[in-house]
């Protein structure tokens, strides 16, 4: 895919940078965004020298200021708008809803899903405005970190619409139910010390040195570490974060500690250790995942 809204670069360390780029109208969030973003998690999940993911905004004014409201009061009828014209109608023949339609999906949800089910660590650098998706999509990524200039809001009820983007299941994790709340009802903008102080973002830096804390903490977090055993670990916490009995986690760590112990990784991470050397991991994310993976497909231990 060609991208016209977003840009991508992977360094010499296997980080790669995404940054949102339409910043003219503070990267306001479209449906081709959310496609160019959706295929660029595909492709860093395919390619093993990724090892890592940033992700940030253009421009000094914003991390992503909202959806496009260019299409006025259309903006959020999808039914109406422009770039939903060739899509077929969830509007059935006698004028009801088919609410099993595809169409109705919300493309902010589809984004944040799939940075959910990525393998590879994903960080947010947040540099500035980050409202309504601009903000939901964060809540997926594994740590976010901001400028001081970052300012956040989930205004959709003053826009007259509801969070979206799944955001009513992260956000609750993350801040607790009460915070969340009242961030959501009330739609005002705080800035990012207040993130800082509710956990929202892990820290607040000056917006020179933004991108390359981003890195510090993107190579702290894979520079010694399997890349499989990365991937697992993602996965394990943020979908445990839904489990209904630690006996869930038991199942997936026990088949995760049996296969990894099976592969060469866990036998070169024991041999590096003793001998005093740097690991040097052979096993890779794309061909070398354990054969129950994904497990979440699975309906028992066995």
């Amino acid at each position: 895919m060609s991208y016209q809204q977003i840009t991508t670069d992977i360094d010499e360390d296997g980080i790669m940078l995404l940054t949102l780029n339409r910043p003219e109208v503070m990267n306001a969030f479209t449906a081709r965004m959310m496609h160019e973003m959706m295929d660029a998690i595909d492709n860093a999940d395919k390619d093993d020298n990724v090892r890592a993911i940033i992700i940030t905004g253009s421009g000094e004014r914003a991390f992503c200021a909202g959806a496009d409201l260019s299409e006025g009061d259309k903006t959020f009828d999808y039914s109406q708008r422009q770039d939903e014209a060739h899509k077929p109608s969830a509007i059935k023949d006698d004028g009801s809803i088919d609410w099993s339609s595809e169409v109705i999906r919300d493309t902010g949800g589809m984004l944040t899903l799939r940075l959910f089910e990525s393998i590879k660590p994903i960080i947010g650098a947040i540099n500035g405005a980050a409202v309504g998706i601009g903000v939901t999509m964060q809540l997926p990524m594994d740590i976010r970190i901001a400028s001081e200039k970052a300012r956040f809001g989930f205004v959709f009820a003053r826009r007259g619409i509801v969070p979206e983007a799944c955001s009513s299941w992260f956000l609750p994790r993350l801040v607790g139910i009460s915070q969340a709340l009242e961030w959501c009802y009330s739609g005002r903008i705080f800035g990012a010390e207040e993130a800082l102080k509710t956990g929202l973002v892990r820290e607040v830096v000056e917006p020179g040195a933004l991108l390359a804390r981003a890195k510090e903490i993107a190579l702290s977090m894979v520079s010694e570490s399997a890349p499989v055993s990365i991937s697992l670990t993602r996965q394990m916490l943020w979908r445990m974060l839904g489990a209904d009995h630690p006996m869930e986690a038991h199942k997936v760590d026990s088949k995760s500690v049996y296969a990894r112990g099976r592969q060469s990784d866990a036998k070169e991470g024991v041999n590096s250790f003793l001998e005093k050397r740097s690991a040097e991991f052979a096993d890779r994310p794309s061909e070398d995942m354990p054969g129950f993976y994904p497990w979440w497909d699975e309906k028992k231990f066995s």
